[in-house]
């Protein structure tokens, strides 16, 4: 059986993403998929990144165009800013002209999952809107749905939506992914891989 090869490409300037981001990656594995972590290049000047108390970069490999035409799928990981997705994720989108104009991208699934500071911080509205992305690039969108039934819980706050796993990360950036929020990231990975090895057959 085909393994699928699967990009996880994600920003996370405190590390709450790239956690979300290993746990999504456990799902597609256990599922048989082929995973790498590409993250995207930093956009802001150290000065300002030294200010926010911004950590530095984990060791993965920087997201480029070329990177993205040797995969079958991808899980897109980001924090939402203002309810959309973060400037260095449009950063890297945006510099995939090339990718778009040779149709290079067409018919590969893709999914998204987020982190927020609140429940209300707008982990939904930054899909809704990435999946504009998507589509000018001819891209299957696979949301997560409500394919856990723990999503219904209200018994703790967490992220996680029908568009994908997430993660809440208090005001402070004080809070790292739950229990149950890794959980759910797992199964997402799971989720996904398992319908990109359908459509890759």
């Amino acid at each position: 059986m085909y393994s699928p090869k699967i990009a996880i490409v994600y920003y996370s300037m405190y590390g709450h993403v790239r956690a979300l981001a290993a746990e999504v990656q456990k799902g597609l594995e256990a599922v048989g998929c082929s995973v790498t972590l590409l993250r995207c290049a930093e956009t802001l000047p150290d000065e300002v990144l030294a200010k926010m108390g911004a950590p530095p970069p984990v060791d993965d490999k920087i997201a480029t165009p070329d990177l993205l035409k040797e995969f079958d799928g991808f899980m897109f990981g980001m924090s939402a800013r203002f309810g959309i997705l973060p400037a260095q994720m449009k950063a890297f989108i945006d510099s995939t002209g090339g990718l778009w104009q040779t149709g290079a991208l067409v018919g590969k699934p893709a999914g998204t999952f987020f982190c927020t500071a609140n429940q209300a911080g707008g982990q939904e509205t930054a899909a809704f809107t990435f999946v504009t992305q998507l589509t000018h690039h001819g891209m299957i969108y696979v949301p997560l749905g409500y394919t856990d039934a723990s999503m219904f819980s209200n018994a703790e706050v967490h992220g996680a939506s029908p568009w994908g796993s997430g993660t809440i990360a208090n005001g402070d950036g004080s809070r790292m992914p739950s229990d149950l929020e890794k959980k759910l990231a797992v199964h997402h990975g799971k989720h996904f891989g398992q319908i990109a090895a359908k459509l890759c057959k």
